[in-house]
This record gives structure tokens, C-alpha cells and sequence, in this order.
């Protein structure tokens, strides 16, 4: 399996949608928290989820299993908790709830093969959706991680 991770922030709708079917990823599991922002532009979750079926034959899922909590967020945009710190909690918070059982069943339930886990930041450097990758990465079995 692989597991592709996305940020749309600074892609424009066809360069996002391209790489989405040129990857020919099967379920994009939304991991943000709020996914309903004025500022989502294209990737606000129902427009996203018509857009990626339209467009791609991509599933689409929305679970804020895979999100950090609101507290966890605002410490680290107001710079209250360092990275490392952010880090830290983020991933003692999926572990906490076995993320790994809920992609499975994401996974499992529609035989997907090509995931793509999306988040707002452009780069997977400094965003919770490497982290969770490289979380699942090692809890499950025979799983690559690709960003683009």
C-alpha cells in the first residue's frame, strides 16, 4: 500500500485534482479538523468530496480521528509548544485512539490500495499528516509514503 500526503495550500484545483489522478489514489482520508473554512477554496469538504468523484473516481472521508485537537492546534500556531513538542502530543493523541484501527477500516472496507491523507500545509515537513503516515507506517505492515 501506499500512502500519499497532500497539503492544497499554494495548488491551484487542476494541479491538485492532477496529481490526485495521475497518482491514481483510490480514498483521500481528510485529516484536517475543520474542513468547512471559507478559506478551503476547492477543498472544502462537500465540494471536495463532488469534485475528487467527478473528476478522479476518488473516495472521500473525512475523520477527525486522524486531526489534532483544537487545544493541540492553537499552542502551536500561538507558539506556546515548540515543534517537537507538537510532535510529542500529536502522536501520544492517535495513539491514544488506535488510529491504526480506524485507516484500517477506512482501507479495509473499500479494498484501497493508494490513500492519500490531506492536510492545508504545503509541505509535510512541519504538518500532522507526515507524522500519521510515518505513525501508520509503523504500526501496519508493508506501507510506502510518498508526499507530493
Amino acid at each position: 500500500m501506499i500512502i500519499y500526503t497532500l497539503g492544497y495550500t499554494k495548488k491551484s484545483a487542476q494541479q491538485f485534482f492532477d496529481l490526485i489522478a495521475k497518482n491514481d489514489i483510490s480514498l483521500l482520508i481528510d485529516v484536517r479538523l475543520h474542513n468547512k473554512s471559507q478559506l478551503a477554496g476547492f477543498s472544502k469538504g462537500t465540494d471536495l468530496s463532488y469534485f475528487l468523484n467527478k473528476l478522479c473516481g476518488c473516495g472521500y472521508e473525512h475523520d477527525i480521528t486522524f486531526a489534532p485537537t483544537d487545544a493541540i492546534l492553537k499552542e502551536y500556531r500561538n507558539k506556546n509548544i515548540t515543534w517537537d513538542l507538537y510532535q510529542e502530543r500529536y502522536i501520544e493523541l492517535i495513539s491514544n485512539r488506535n488510529c491504526e484501527i480506524e485507516f484500517q477500516k477506512l482501507v479495509l472496507a473499500g479494498n484501497h490500495n493508494k490513500v492519500c491523507l490531506l492536510c492545508s500545509e504545503p509541505s509535510a515537513r512541519f504538518c500532522h499528516r507526515r507524522l500519521l503516515a510515518e505513525y501508520l507506517a509503523g504500526k501496519l505492515r508493508d506501507i510506502k509514503i510518498m508526499h507530493i
